[in-house]
């Protein structure tokens, strides 16, 4: 206390030192963490190990017997290829018209599809109606889609024949081997058009307006900012469009079986591996040995395209 004011002397105030803030390091899991954790993606590898990768991997191996899915197994080595390319007189029809399956869909309604987008996405009238018309076709599977051609395409009693007023002479366009490929491709091009059509179309709505605009004020037209801008942004959805294609193409199967079992002049790998695995000669070696050709030209076809896209993507 001083003694000449009778008062105490003020105290400092006192300086106030901030926290440090704390570092945050990483975040420990619970063991209920891990135990979603292991739900969520163990649930989903192991379904994905033993309905796809376990069945492929057990193909490879048959492909170099001979069993018949009764007796023991049997080693053959390469026999089943080589029966199977030089003494098995469908197989090279099945390779010939799973191509035409893939150049079809891929050359005819792919572009088709895109083609019916660009309309669409220009806000043409009654476009609604337009979409889900062509869609359509989309929600059925290729065994009905065989069905409605049965019925369009019958010999006797089908609509297109009863249209060109052929019934006196009408045309087999099911049971001719030089005409039902290219008919039952046709009714093939009309589901997947809608499939092309509603993923492109996706993609167009997904497009920076100011990138077309930019491309009108350089004084490029509708041709030419399409395939120099549109285009080009639309990359992820040619990857997507192109490798559901190869896959469309490549295990097509329903349509061809429900018209005549996939026979006459309608020969698909699928349906040679279906009749050999669970035919009446149950050869399932030799049926493995078809299923991994597939395989083959499936991941060859793929890996190219997406490499070659993946190098594209580089280079912008």
């Amino acid at each position: 206390m001083n003694r000449t004011t009778g008062s105490r002397p003020a105290t400092p105030p006192k300086t106030v030192t901030p926290r440090r803030a704390r570092r945050r390091g990483p975040r420990r899991h619970t063991r209920r963490d891990l135990t979603v954790l292991c739900v969520l993606l163990g649930l989903p590898i192991l379904l994905d190990l033993a309905l796809v990768w376990g069945p492929t991997l057990a193909s490879v191996a048959l492909s170099f017997t001979t069993w018949d899915g009764v007796g023991d197994l049997h080693w053959a080595g390469l026999g089943n290829y080589a029966d199977l390319f030089a003494d098995y007189p469908q197989f090279w029809p099945a390779v010939r018209n799973n191509l035409l399956w893939l150049a079809a869909l891929g050359l005819l309604a792919t572009p088709f599809g895109l083609l019916l987008a660009v309309l669409i996405d220009r806000g043409v009238r009654f476009s609604r109606f337009y979409q889900s018309t062509l869609y359509m076709p989309v929600v059925l599977s290729l065994a009905v889609v065989g069905f409605i051609a049965q019925l369009i395409l019958s010999r006797d009693q089908g609509a297109l024949n009863a249209l060109l007023g052929r019934q006196d002479h009408p045309v087999d366009w099911l049971g001719d081997p030089d005409l039902n490929i290219w008919m039952i491709l046709l009714a093939a091009c009309w589901r997947h058009t809608g499939y092309v059509m509603i993923l492109y179309l996706a993609g167009l709505k997904s497009v920076d307006p100011e990138l077309k605009e930019a491309a009108a004020i350089d004084g490029a037209n509708e041709r030419q900012a399409f395939f120099r801008v549109v285009l080009p942004a639309l990359r992820p959805v040619n990857v997507i469009v192109g490798v559901i294609t190869v896959i469309e193409a490549l295990r097509a199967f329903d349509i061809v079986y429900a018209v005549n079992k996939g026979r006459n002049g309608l020969e698909l790998l699928s349906v040679l591996v279906t009749d050999n695995i669970i035919g009446e000669a149950s050869r399932i070696g030799f049926g493995s040995a078809i299923a991994v050709v597939l395989l083959l030209v499936s991941l060859g076809f793929i890996i190219t395209y997406l490499v070659q896209e993946l190098r594209g993507e580089q280079r912008r």
